[in-house]
C-alpha cells in the first residue's frame, strides 16, 4: 500500500498491510530545513536526518487550515492592535484589545532555541475583564471566504507520501486560551453562565468557519483540538460535556455531513469522560497517553470500549522517545502494537513533536525503531 493508502484505509476501518505511523507535527513537509531564520530551530544540522527519515519512512501526516477571510464586518477586528520586536534573543509579540473603558493585553515570547510560543500575560485575568470582553458586539453573522488553493498544491505535493489533514480548535480551546490555567479552572467553576456565553461566542465564529472550508475541501480529514481544556483533572465530567461535548459535536458533523472524518485531539485522563468523547461522533481519537503520566487508560481498554468506532491515534509519549535508552523505548513501542492493533484501525504516533533545537542520537534512534518495528509487525 502507500502511504495515502494506507492512512486513508485506516481512517475508513479497511484492512491495512501492517500498521501506519506518524511522526505527529514531523513530517518533512513543514520543517523548513534551509530558512537561516535565527527563530527557526529546524535548520540545525542534527534536525536534517529526522525530517528526511519522517519523510521517507512515516506515513506523512501535514497538519493546517486551508487559507481565507472573513468577509463580515467584525467589531473585534477594529478594537484589536499587534505589535512584535525582537529584544536579547527573543522575540515579543503583543496583542491588544479596546472593550469598553479596559485596554485587555495579551504578551508572548518566542526563544530562539525553543519552537514554541510562551504566553507571559494573558488576555483575561478575572470575571470584569471576560464580562468586558463580551460586552464587545459580535459579528452578527460570520461568512469566509476560503482559499484552498495551499492545501490543493500541499496534496499535490504529497501525493501518494501520506494526507493532508485540516486543522481547528473548537470553542472551549479559543475562551481557555485567554486566561492562564490557574485562572481558566477557576472561572470555570464559579462563573459557569459567563464561560458558557464566550464559548458560545467563539462556538458560532468557529462552527461557520468549518462549514466555509467543508465547502471548498469536502471529504477531507480533520483533527479538532481543544476539548483537554475541560478535561479532568481541571474540571469534573459534567462540565466537560457542557464547555466541549455540546458544542465540538455539532463541529464532528458538518466535517461528516460533507463527507470527511474528524479526529478528536485531547490529551489527559480520559476514564471518566470517554463516554462524553464518544458522544462528540468522532471518527478517531489521539493522543492516548499511556498511563501512569499523562493518561489513565491503556490503549487496550481503549480499543475494548470503543475501538470499533474509532481509529487510534498516538500512545507514544514524546517525552519517551527523547529521554529513554533503545532498549527500554523498543517495549513501549512493542505494548502500543500489540494493544492497538485491531479493531477499526491504529496510527502509532507521539504525543507531540520535539521542539529543542538539537535532535539527539538517541532521539533519531528511537524514531527509527517505531518504523522498523511497525514494518516488522510489532
Amino acid at each position: 500500500m502507500t502511504k495515502k493508502e494506507r492512512l486513508l484505509a485506516s481512517l475508513r476501518g479497511e484492512p491495512v498491510d501492517r500498521p501506519a505511523v506518524s511522526f505527529h507535527e514531523v513530517n518533512g513537509y513543514r520543517q523548513n530545513l534551509d530558512d537561516p531564520d535565527p527563530y527557526n530551530v529546524h535548520n540545525d544540522p542534527s534536525w536534517r536526518p529526522l525530517a528526511q527519515l519522517a519523510f521517507e519512512k512515516s506515513d506523512c501526516i501535514v497538519l493546517g487550515g486551508p487559507g481565507g477571510k472573513s468577509v463580515t464586518h467584525n467589531p473585534v477586528d477594529e478594537r484589536t492592535k499587534w505589535e512584535s520586536w525582537d529584544e536579547n534573543d527573543r522575540r515579543y509579540f503583543r496583542k491588544t484589545i479596546r472593550a469598553n473603558d479596559r485596554v485587555l493585553t495579551c504578551l508572548m515570547r518566542r526563544d530562539a532555541e525553543v519552537n514554541t510560543t510562551w504566553t507571559l500575560e494573558h488576555m483575561l485575568k478575572d470575571a470584569d475583564d471576560l464580562k468586558a470582553w463580551l460586552d464587545i458586539p459580535e459579528c452578527h453573522e460570520h461568512r469566509f471566504e476560503i482559499d484552498p488553493s495551499g492545501i490543493l498544491a500541499l496534496e499535490e505535493r504529497m501525493g501518494d507520501n501520506g494526507i493532508a489533514m485540516l486543522d481547528t480548535s473548537d470553542g472551549v480551546c479559543n475562551v481557555a486560551g485567554l486566561f492562564d490555567m490557574g485562572t481558566w479552572t477557576v472561572m470555570a467553576m464559579t462563573e459557569q453562565d459567563l464561560v458558557t456565553q464566550a464559548i458560545e461566542r467563539e462556538h458560532r465564529r468557529q462552527l461557520a468557519w468549518v462549514k466555509a472550508a467543508c465547502a471548498a475541501l469536502p471529504g477531507r480529514p480533520w483533527r479538532i483540538y481543544g476539548p483537554e481544556y475541560a478535561i479532568e483533572p481541571y474540571m469534573p465530567p459534567a462540565l466537560f460535556r457542557k464547555y466541549a461535548t455540546n458544542f465540538t459535536k455539532e463541529l464532528v458533523a458538518v466535517i461528516q455531513k460533507n463527507g470527511g472524518w474528524a479526529r478528536i485531539h485531547c490529551h489527559g485522563k480520559i476514564r471518566n469522560n470517554l463516554d462524553a468523547l464518544a458522544d462528540m461522533g468522532g471518527d478517531a481519537i489521539d493522543p492516548l497517553e499511556p498511563p501512569p503520566k499523562q493518561g489513565d487508560m491503556t490503549l487496550a481498554e481503549v480499543r475494548e470500549r470503543y475501538g470499533d468506532r474509532w481509529t487510534l491515534f498516538g500512545n507514544i509519549e514524546i517525552t519517551d522517545i527523547e529521554n529513554l535508552p533503545v532498549a527500554e523505548f523498543e517495549k513501549k513501542v512493542a505494548t502500543a502494537l500489540r494493544e492497538g492493533v485491531g479493531g477499526k484501525g491504529f496510527v502509532m504516533m507521539p504525543s507531540a513533536s520535539p521542539y529543542g533545537r538539537n535532535i539527539s542520537a538517541k532521539c533519531l534512534r528511537n524514531y527509527e525503531r517505531m518504523i522498523e518495528m511497525a514494518e516488522a509487525g510489532g
